[in-house]
């Protein structure tokens, strides 16, 4: 009896002592001790809490980064200049959300939610915590269905599937961003709500890209999250986890969503910014030691939900630049290691003219080869081998030597299917239409053709294809497997295209003289 007097008595003490407390601190503001540079050291909150709002008197938020025994460092996520020495600072208790539900949709907003496209304020169905956890392994499932791209060299060689996390790297301005944006318009009507993420682009630069999503009708479905380089660097820094915040509602609830981060580079620069001047130790490349989570963290939330839970995705597509074609740098190989996969861009390639300038040889994916549909799986890896055979061979030819006449039909057919592969930007191909072309690629239907002509059958045989083989068509579409009829009969019909197609190009060019 004595003994549950004591304890009871004990607890009712701590109660008091604990709400005592608690009001004592609370009604403590703390003081700005240093500022400058996007941070703020802040003494005399003892009672804050890692990643808590922090309240300025000026109205500017800021949020606790730096957990110090005498003092907080504080990133701050408005106006710097607002904020001065001595001013007050209070906590709040709460920890930064970003605002969720379909009205976000089709929308140009900061990481916190404010309109930048001159548009009313977001409606948001309810706000989320920018920081959360992934979904646990238990409630994931395997990755099953393609997310289409729509880019002939990717679906076919490097195919990305509903839930991976694919990253495109190369050096600067060589197509990285072009590949995601045409990504994300190849979406239209596809069910997938897209979210790109622009961190420390330039205005003009993100301005381009918004008027191409508005042309192409993409920015229905889209919503562009803009942390530009002239904001301060907190929110770049809260950008992608913002970001990834407002996709993930639609994947919790059953629908798929694409997320692009543009670029992780910049992301990783601001974060290596921040911790250096909040005085956290420097590591490699002046990267504090925990560089690799805030990137994991964020990627790992990208997945594919099980049935049970909803079936929903959300889809990872980071961007990262290279220096002078460095792919064994710091953060490169962190993301390397973090991803389901890589699409290495080229500059040589790109410069020689070959756009999309993918490096088929460097360049893979884990997981995407299991969403492939039947028709496409089985001319990928025949392509693939072929294609790299050809870029071992061409090597020769650059000298002038002479090789035999099998490996001159080798090297033909490489430059043939090297000719396949380029793609004009915003020109997407359905499934169905890429086997096609892949398929008298592999066949070799088209050694009779000059390589300036391909480009011109191709259009040839989409806009054929449409109205001669629908039946065809449907059946690579249903992820229906071709039989050896079905690869008689299309094997048939583009031998007679081509033939029409030749026939025609040399009535125009007698006509021409």
């Amino acid at each position: 009896m004595l003994e549950n007097r004591l304890k009871h008595t004990f607890d009712a003490i701590d109660s008091a002592v604990s709400r005592f407390s608690y009001r004592v601190i609370e009604e403590k503001a703390g003081v700005v001790t240093v500022v400058g540079d996007g941070i703020a050291m802040v003494a005399g909150l003892q009672n804050a809490r890692a990643d808590e709002i922090l309240l300025f008197s000026q109205g500017v938020r800021g949020l606790a980064f730096n957990l110090d025994r005498d003092r907080i460092g504080c990133i701050l996520l408005g106006d710097t200049e607002k904020v001065r020495a001595g001013d007050k600072v209070r906590s709040t208790g709460a920890v930064l959300k970003a605002p969720v539900g379909e009205n976000v949709i089709g929308r140009v907003i900061t990481p916190l939610g404010a309109p930048l496209d001159g548009r009313e304020p977001v409606r948001a169905e309810r706000y989320e915590p920018v920081e959360r956890d992934a979904a646990p392994i238990i409630e994931r499932d395997v990755v099953s269905r393609p997310l289409e791209t729509g880019i002939k060299s990717i679906d076919v060689m490097i195919p990305i599937g509903r839930g991976q996390r694919e990253l495109i790297l190369g050096d600067r301005r060589i197509g990285k961003t072009a590949i995601a944006i045409d990504t994300v318009l190849n979406q239209k009507d596809k069910g997938v709500f897209c979210f790109y993420v622009a961190i420390g682009q330039k205005s003009s630069s993100t301005a381009q890209l918004i008027n191409t999503l508005k042309e192409k009708g993409a920015l229905e479905y889209t919503t562009v999250i803009v942390a530009g380089a002239d904001d301060s660097p907190g929110l770049q820094y809260i950008a992608p986890y913002a970001a990834c915040t407002m996709a993930e509602y639609f994947m919790e609830r059953g629908d798929h969503s694409l997320i692009v981060y543009d670029d992780l580079t910049k992301h990783a620069n601001v974060y290596r910014e921040l911790s250096l001047l909040l005085r956290r130790p420097p590591g490699r490349e002046a990267y504090p030691g925990d560089i690799f989570y805030i990137h994991s963290r964020l990627l790992e939330r990208s997945a594919r939900i099980c049935d049970k839970k909803g079936g929903g995705t959300m889809t990872a597509l980071p961007i990262i630049e290279t220096q002078a074609q460095n792919i064994s740098a710091y953060i490169p190989t962190n993301l390397i290691s973090i991803t389901d996969g890589q699409i290495y861009l080229d500059p040589t390639l790109f410069n020689q003219g070959h756009k999309p300038a993918v490096d088929i040889g460097k360049s893979v994916s884990r997981v995407g080869g299991k969403t492939q549909i039947p028709a496409m799986k089985d001319l990928g890896g025949r392509l693939k081998l072929d294609y790299s055979q050809f870029l071992e061979l061409e090597i020769f030819t650059q000298f002038g030597a002479k090789v035999e006449e099998s490996t001159q039909k080798t090297i033909e057919k490489g430059r043939r299917i090297k000719e396949v592969l380029k793609q004009p930007l915003h020109e997407h191909l359905s499934l169905s239409e890429q086997v096609l072309i892949m398929f008298a690629a592999s066949q070799n239907l088209m050694a009779g053709l000059h390589t300036e002509e391909i480009h011109s059958f191709e259009r040839e045989l989409r806009k054929k294809a449409r109205s001669t083989i629908p039946e065809l068509s449907n059946k690579i579409k249903g992820g229906n497997r071709l039989t050896e009829k079905d690869k008689e009969q299309m094997e048939r019909w583009i031998t007679e295209i081509i033939d029409n197609f030749q026939h025609n190009s040399a009535d125009a060019t007698d006509t021409g003289d």
